[in-house]
């Protein structure tokens, strides 16, 4: 994401918890590093997050080092974690009591649509930041909308992992059926994908799914953090989730098994060996 804006020609200081990562971004893209959070957001108009979850956002944006400190008036910080809506509210809170803004900007596309530069993004924030915001984070996005006040980004990205959870496992349960009814299950895609089952995930996922490959970008570690957010709120605001609930524990299974890294994908292997019968 950060390549993009640099190749957009965008001037960009990048800090990264992992220093050589930060040094190899630098090799392959314009650009300058930074060893804190504070020195990289120093001067910039919109400074951006992605880390893992809501004690992560702390520790970049009011930590010790972190860069609400040295952000100047009137700047924005994006964070485009998965964290819960309502530490997004408290660090939009903490930002306007500094003279900054703060949007929570939560993605969707994963791995590849960043690398791509088309993911989705869903926005909870003030509409003038976000009016400036948004033409910048369409350098990496095909999609950028504002979704309501603070904390509705990440809301809506709770709405969006309980339907990839829901999806994932009936397609996983779909092939393991045509596995053990000894059809061609790759045929079965084919043909399925082109009606009402259709989805993103049986699209791009279907086929590994039966090779047993769960080699891709998002892991099962991260989407039963995001479950839980999602399951936290729905505890909060009345929401009934069973069949979520009923998934995340079959991630559950997976990460007792070793596979905690492995794609989402990776539930088939609860119902076929390796992906295949």
């Amino acid at each position: 994401m950060a390549g993009h804006l640099a190749m957009a020609g965008h001037s960009v200081t990048v800090y990264n918890r992992t220093a050589a990562r930060a040094q190899t971004w630098l090799e392959r893209h314009a650009g300058s590093i930074a060893d804190t959070p504070a020195a990289a957001a120093k001067g910039a108009d919109i400074v951006f997050s992605c880390v893992g979850n809501d004690d992560d956002v702390r520790e970049v944006t009011t930590g010790s080092r972190g860069a609400f400190a040295a952000m100047q008036a009137g700047a924005i910080f994006i964070d485009h974690t998965t964290a819960s809506a309502a530490v997004a509210q408290e660090l939009n809170a903490a930002a306007q009591a500094r003279g900054l803004h703060f949007l929570d900007a939560p993605v969707s596309g994963g791995q590849s649509g960043a690398e791509q530069g088309i993911l989705t993004v869903m926005v909870g924030g003030d509409r003038e930041p976000y009016a400036r915001a948004e033409p910048v984070i369409a350098h990496y996005a095909r999609a950028v909308t504002l979704m309501g006040p603070s904390g509705a980004g990440q809301k809506t990205k709770m709405v969006n992992q309980i339907c990839v959870a829901g999806v994932v496992q009936g397609l996983a349960e779909g092939l393991a059926f045509a596995l053990h009814a000894g059809l061609d299950a790759k045929r079965v895609v084919d043909v399925i994908s082109k009606g009402a089952a259709t989805s993103w995930q049986m699209e791009n996922r279907g086929k590994t799914m039966v090779d047993g490959k769960f080699d891709f970008g998002f892991a099962v570690d991260l989407m039963r953090k995001d479950l839980r957010i999602a399951m936290e709120a729905a505890r909060g605001n009345g929401a009934q989730l069973p069949v979520t609930a009923l998934i995340d524990q079959f991630y559950a299974q997976v990460q007792r098994e070793g596979g905690g890294r492995l794609d989402t994908s990776s539930l088939i292997s609860l119902l076929v060996e390796g992906g295949k019968q």
